[in-house]
């Protein structure tokens, strides 16, 4: 496939997700494929106890949205890629919630290069579907997945915890690469949070079970901040306390607390807890007062480099840069590290190609 069809399979795949959201007729040969996805989707909680069905299902949603005519269009927008591939792109890929590759594997073929993909134990299955319904039948581009070491590649994308990166700067100090490591969400509240705002931090606390790196971890708020609307939106989540690893961790980590004599405040569902780290357990939601916007904003570009998303009313909050409940729902710009994938392949490719050309 050439540039301009390899943006068209992009653009075939919002239109296959869409046709299994909806509940319209389907020929033989389609209702067989959504089946066998189906089954994949329903496999995945076997093979990841966090991969619920529903959550994998929330992540195909997104994807179907992200992936529209349009949006591929703007985020292709002054970029043109080769035909042929000039590389081969080693990705490792974390697995912390469902399909979270997707977006690199997505970024490596549209630029048409040779992909090898080191696929997180913790997902395992689901990738490779997607990488089929890209390629289709194209015989020269592709995309190999193992569960080895990475061998045999060019450049590298490599997406670890803090302690994983360092050993991926190592490891890959000879490459071209792009190595992400651990980073959190927060939200910035005023205390004049709308039901419906609160409703949406929700989602941006709770959907994946927290485990994202777009999840908010921790709330900076106002003293005197009441707590309990917030605790009444987040019960719309309560059926996860039924979770066996949920509940589990909800359990230690209430346990381990509270013999550290920690002051809790917590609805049987969510732990929060007062502590300035950005991080927090499964369960469990940090939170920080302020006494005024301008400390505030001193302390989020302290950690700028610590943190992803930045969720509260933008009308309020200057460094706001997500509405509440669009954490889980990304664009295709919407970059992990906010370093921008394509501007890296690109560099890669025209230096590949410069150096061939001198020779």
């Amino acid at each position: 496939m050439n540039f301009k069809q390899r943006k068209q399979s992009l653009i075939d795949l919002h239109h296959f997700l869409a046709r299994f959201f909806d509940d319209g007729a389907l020929d033989d040969r389609e209702a067989q494929k959504f089946k066998a996805l189906d089954l994949l989707i329903k496999r995945a909680k076997q093979d990841n106890p966090w991969f619920t069905e529903e959550f994998v299902l929330e992540s195909m949603r997104s994807w179907k949205n992200a992936l529209t005519e349009e949006k591929v269009e703007d985020w292709l927008r002054g970029y043109h890629f080769p035909d042929h591939p000039s590389i081969t792109l080693g990705i490792v890929s974390a697995g912390n919630i469902p399909l979270v590759g997707l977006h690199d594997l997505i970024s490596g073929f549209i630029t048409g290069q040779q992909l090898l993909i080191k696929r997180s134990s913790k997902d395992k299955n689901l990738l490779p579907v997607f990488a089929q319904l890209l390629l289709k039948n194209d015989k020269q581009q592709k995309i190999a997945f193992t569960e080895d070491r990475l061998y045999d590649f060019d450049a590298v994308i490599a997406t670890g915890s803090n302690n994983t990166s360092r050993y991926f700067e190592y490891y890959f100090r000879s490459y071209p690469s792009l190595i992400r490591h651990n980073r959190n969400s927060v939200a910035v509240l005023s205390g004049e949070e709308t039901a419906g705002q609160l409703e949406g931090l929700a989602d941006d606390i709770m959907r994946y079970f927290g485990l994202g790196c777009r999840n908010v971890s921790k709330l900076f708020v106002p003293k005197g901040f009441d707590f309990d609307p917030l605790f009444k939106a987040v019960l719309k989540y309560q059926y996860l306390i039924d979770h066996h690893q949920y509940v589990s961790n909800y359990e230690y980590n209430k346990a381990v607390y509270l013999m550290s004599d920690v002051q809790l405040l917590e609805n049987g569902l969510l732990l929060l807890k007062e502590d300035k780290h950005l991080s927090s357990p499964i369960a469990c939601l940090n939170y920080q007062y302020y006494d005024h916007k301008d400390d505030l904003e001193q302390e989020l570009k302290s950690q700028k480099d610590n943190i992803q998303c930045i969720v509260g009313d933008q009308t309020k909050f200057n460094l706001a840069d997500v509405d509440f409940g669009d954490t889980q729902d990304p664009e295709l710009w919407n970059y992990a590290d906010n370093i921008n994938t394509l501007d890296f392949l690109d560099s890669i490719i025209k230096n590949n190609y410069h150096e061939e050309t001198q020779l």
